[in-house]
This record gives C-alpha cells, sequence and structure tokens, in this order.
C-alpha cells in the first residue's frame, strides 16, 4: 500500500497541463498492480520506484553501509529537519477509479488475476486516486496516509490476505489465491 501513496504523489508532480491523466494513471497503477519489480538499479528508476536527483544507485555491497552513513551523518551535520507533510496532492478520485475498476476486472475475467487479485488492485487503486472523490482534487498527504492505514487494516480482515502474509513470512513466496 505505501507504493500506492508514493506514487500517488509522484503521479500529482508529473502531470502537466494538458496530460492525458488516465493514461499517465494507468502506467502507475499496472507498475504497482503486477507488482512489477526492478532488476537493476536503472529499471528501478525507469518503472518509477527511484527518482532521478533524488535516489542513489551503490552498486557495491561492501560500500552501501558505509556510504548510508556517511549521508546520515551529512544530513545531521547540516541540521536536517523533516519536511512539512505536502496538502498539494492532486488524485483523480472516480475519473481514475473507473480505469482501475474496468482494470482489474477484465484481468479477472480473462483468467489473468484471481478474485482476491482483483481486491487487492481495488484497493491500491483506491488509494492511488485518492478515494472516492467525485472529482480530481488536491489533498495531503496525511489524508493518503489515512486513506491508505485504513485500506491496508480492511484487506487484513480478509482470511486470503493473511493467508499471503503468512506465505511470504514463512516461505518468502507469494501465495496465489
Amino acid at each position: 500500500m505505501a507504493a500506492a501513496r508514493k506514487f500517488a504523489l509522484r503521479l500529482s508532480d508529473e502531470l502537466k497541463e494538458g496530460d492525458i491523466r488516465i493514461n499517465a494513471l494507468r502506467e502507475r497503477f499496472l507498475t504497482i498492480g503486477q507488482a512489477k519489480v526492478s532488476t537493476s538499479g536503472e529499471e528501478a528508476f525507469a518503472l518509477g520506484y527511484l527518482r532521478r536527483g533524488t535516489d542513489e544507485v551503490i552498486v557495491s555491497r561492501a560500500h552501501q553501509l558505509a556510504y548510508a552513513k556517511e549521508c546520515a551523518l551529512d544530513l545531521w551535520e547540516k541540521g536536517y529537519t523533516k519536511p512539512p507533510m505536502r496538502t498539494d496532492i492532486k488524485v483523480l478520485g472516480r475519473e481514475g477509479l473507473g480505469i482501475v475498476y474496468i482494470g482489474a476486472n477484465t484481468m479477472q475475467s480473462g483468467n489473468y488475476i484471481s478474485e482476491h487479485d482483483t481486491l487487492i488492485s481495488q484497493k491500491l487503486g483506491h488509494v492511488l486516486c485518492g478515494g472516492d472523490l467525485s472529482e480530481p482534487t488536491e489533498v495531503s498527504e496525511q489524508y493518503l496516509l489515512d486513506l491508505e492505514r485504513k485500506t491496508f487494516l480492511e484487506l487484513c480482515m480478509q482470511r486470503k490476505t493473511l493467508e499471503r502474509l503468512q506465505s511470504i513470512i514463512t516461505s518468502g513466496k507469494v501465495l496465489r489465491n
């Protein structure tokens, strides 16, 4: 679910006047909805998991921890404080939810995903679109965080979700139920 909130924020930042919003939403939704995994740092940038100019890739495992520590100390020395939560995140509401629901239901009808995958996809889309808002709206990070938390807890009340979590914890593999 955290990816949905972060992708909502990034989608909002990337949208420019005149863009076809649904296409951009679809690309973000498919990335997290299909659980696309990057096989390299470069691919993580291409998928939108990492951001150019903000995130860095350190390939050498031997240097990762030392570099992270160096960066953390540098931030501390410069007096870093957490930035205030944003209140200007544009979400698509029902305009985007329609695409999410059509896509998820089409994938299920074609036997590409299970009924539970459809539910998860719809919940991800719900967060990504900012919920059941009647029109594109600006919301706050706190609004999205609250929506994400509520949605995650709703999924955790599903037996099939708990079975999937148990499978990941015990075997490291995703259960398709």
